[in-house]
């Protein structure tokens, strides 16, 4: 299992776990399937490009991605924690731990000591891993941009 941060060149790897991810868990994420699946080749190229704001971290078995993390900086400067999904035949695996691993690694080399993250509590099994990697519930709640009716609250983890 190798996880690494995408480039450029795996903009079709990226574009088929995103929307492997949209398509298995849809209320799940701030952006809907369609929408997704309506960007240009062009766009996910500059998405698995990276940028200072924004950045994908994948999961490969082989050539084959099976994960996905995404960490963006807010307009509050706040590092999130978005897009995180594991492939089904892949989960309980430790691949869900080590690309938050990645993505705490990767924010603190941005100089964030602190990731947040929105979280449906009824989505147990995710906010049950977040709570096992360190993250602590906030008494913040918001909409979830896809899905209005969908509230998220707020997660966070502190480094040491």
């Amino acid at each position: 299992m190798i996880i690494r941060l995408t480039t450029a060149a795996d903009w079709r790897a990226l574009k088929a776990i995103r929307l492997a991810a949209l398509h298995d868990a849809p209320t799940a994420f701030g952006v809907t399937h369609a929408a997704a699946a309506a960007y240009t080749d062009e766009q996910w190229q500059t998405r698995a490009a990276g940028t200072d704001l924004a950045e994908y971290v994948l999961a490969f078995d082989g050539e084959q991605p099976v994960g996905i993390v995404a960490g963006v900086v807010s307009a509050q400067e706040e590092y999130n924690l978005i897009a995180m999904w594991v492939r089904p035949d892949y989960r309980g695996k430790g691949v869900a731990s080590r690309l938050i691993d990645a993505a705490k690694e990767r924010a603190q080399a941005k100089g964030h000591r602190r990731i947040v993250l929105g979280v449906a509590p009824e989505n147990a099994s995710a906010a049950n891993l977040y709570l096992r990697q360190g993250f602590a519930f906030l008494p913040e709640w918001e909409a979830l941009e896809s899905h209005p009716e969908i509230s998220v609250q707020k997660m966070e983890w502190v480094a040491s």
